[in-house]
């Protein structure tokens, strides 16, 4: 169960997130707590699966990236290690167990055309990886989602 103070360190993440070169610092003195009791709670959250994430988006077209969403159908057997071997590649930035036909979905940024084709070639090779669907982005849209808590 989360405390009243857990959910105003998870509604304070969220949002204006202070860039400052002591951010911890800063957001606890917003939530009236010191560095390292924020510290100890955050680790907790992340720890009891209420906090997935922590960090910065990035305009990714405006350092000139390219995105490519992409949906495997991986064998059951083979998932554990497909979604271990994905998730080391830099540029992986989703990776997502789905039901249906692509039973793995996943987003990669990359700096080039040649990087994107090299990785998506590695991991079309990997043991039990039998469809790969690219879906390159046309067009770029953008969702803040914030969840509230009260």
């Amino acid at each position: 169960m989360l405390s009243d103070f857990d959910k105003a360190i998870l509604n304070a993440a969220q949002g204006d997130f202070p860039l400052e070169s002591r951010p911890f610092a800063v957001l606890a003195e917003r939530l009236n707590t010191d560095e390292a009791t924020l510290l100890e709670r955050l680790t907790a959250l992340k720890q009891g699966g209420y906090l997935r994430r922590l960090g910065a988006y990035f305009d990714s077209d405006a350092l000139g990236y390219q995105g490519t969403l992409v949906a495997l159908y991986v064998s059951p057997t083979s998932l554990p290690s497909v979604i271990e071997a994905v998730n080391r590649y830099d540029g992986v930035t989703h990776n997502y167990e789905r039901e249906g036909e692509y039973n793995l979905w996943f987003t990669l940024q990359t700096a080039s055309e040649n990087r994107r084709q090299k990785v998506l070639g590695e991991i079309r090779e990997l043991p039990g990886v039998e469809r790969m669907l690219e879906l390159r982005s046309a067009k770029k849209y953008k969702v803040r989602v914030q969840f509230r808590l009260e």
